[in-house]
């Protein structure tokens, strides 16, 4: 029977026709099915799909590409860990190619190997990705693309201010200054920084943001220690903004800021009274926090959104934006308060 059928010859891999006759379909409706075709109706979609999962049929992306010239692929390069910025990123950026048509296929590396990277890119080629958005946070895959001559189109959701590009990073340079700018108008004056690794854009964007915003108020911003983005990695780097006599710290995100609340509490401080905190990224445990933490919401759906639209060229993504961009929004939580009237 149709619907029963299997690949003709054991070994072969199964061919677009092998499912079409295993579906009781042309190989026309198939190949619509493999394109994501609005025109098929649901039950004859099913149909095609079961028979491909029977078949453990694989699509021949490059023949898709030589008969289509599109194989309306988008490539997602990652170098993360897992971390909760980059993971909503990498969310974000594939439910926009979605909406847009496209699937996605990721490629990992790691972040600190050019060969690593490399390698990655070849993985996208391969699949004839039409394009790669590139969530990388470490500086060092910048010149590793540079190095591998990409030769398909890419945008990247992080850039280094020295580069001299208007991007995304902006938006962390605002947000940083946004918490600054929080704990200054509360009254602190000896603000610290629990900053990222040093190797990730995200984390300079932020310490770039907090010095410019202490600089703006005229407030010493030599405070800072650097964590490795774990909670962790907050409670160690604690003593040495504590033993500085900081009344507020910013931390460079969320669960560095549950590191320092619980270091605070193990000094005998009380948050906020004596000690006022604030995160970035809103990551969803955050508002459950004791206290719960005020800190900086990333956009991620946005940030997905434009990287998209830039890669295919859209006008809303084709151009950097002529004025700098709003601030990601403050949420102020039980984590903050006016400088205490006795300073520790």
């Amino acid at each position: 029977m149709a619907g029963e059928g299997r690949a003709a010859q054991p070994g072969r891999a199964a061919s677009v026709f092998d499912v079409a006759k295993a579906a009781g379909v042309s190989h026309q409706t198939v190949s619509r099915v493999l394109n994501d075709h609005p025109n098929v109706r649901t039950e004859t979609r099913q149909k095609v799909l079961d028979a491909m999962e029977r078949l453990a049929y694989r699509p021949n992306f490059a023949a898709r590409t030589l008969s289509s010239s599109r194989s309306r692929i988008i490539g997602i390069l990652s170098t993360a860990n897992g971390e909760y910025g980059p993971a909503s990123t990498i969310a974000a950026v594939e439910a926009a190619s979605r909406a847009k048509g496209y699937s996605v296929t990721i490629a990992n590396a790691d972040g600190h190997s050019k060969e690593s990277v490399a390698e990655a890119i070849e993985v996208l080629r391969n699949v004839a990705a039409e394009g790669i958005v590139v969530v990388a946070p470490q500086a060092g895959v910048l010149e590793a693309l540079e190095a591998a001559a990409v030769g398909i189109p890419h945008v990247t959701t992080q850039t280094l201010v020295r580069h001299g590009e208007q991007d995304l990073a902006a938006e962390q340079v605002a947000g940083a200054r946004a918490a600054v700018a929080h704990l200054a108008e509360l009254g602190h004056r000896r603000i610290g920084h629990l900053a990222g690794p040093g190797d990730w854009i995200d984390a300079r964007s932020r310490l770039e943001g907090f010095r410019a915003e202490m600089a703006a108020r005229g407030l010493d911003a030599d405070a800072v220690a650097h964590g490795d983005w774990s909670a962790a990695a907050g409670y160690a780097a604690a003593p040495e903004l504590l033993d500085r006599g900081v009344t507020a710290v910013f931390s460079a995100n969320d669960q560095m800021a549950l590191g320092m609340l619980h270091a605070a509490f193990d000094a005998g401080l009380d948050v906020p009274r004596d000690l006022s905190v604030v995160g970035f990224d809103d990551a969803p445990e955050s508002a459950h926090y004791r206290p719960p933490l005020t800190t900086v919401r990333q956009r991620f759906d946005e940030v997905g959104r434009l990287a998209v639209a830039r890669l295919l060229g859209e006008p809303e993504g084709s151009a950097p934006p002529a004025a700098p961009p709003a601030p990601p929004p403050l949420l102020v939580r039980g984590s903050t308060a006016p400088r205490p009237a006795v300073e520790h």
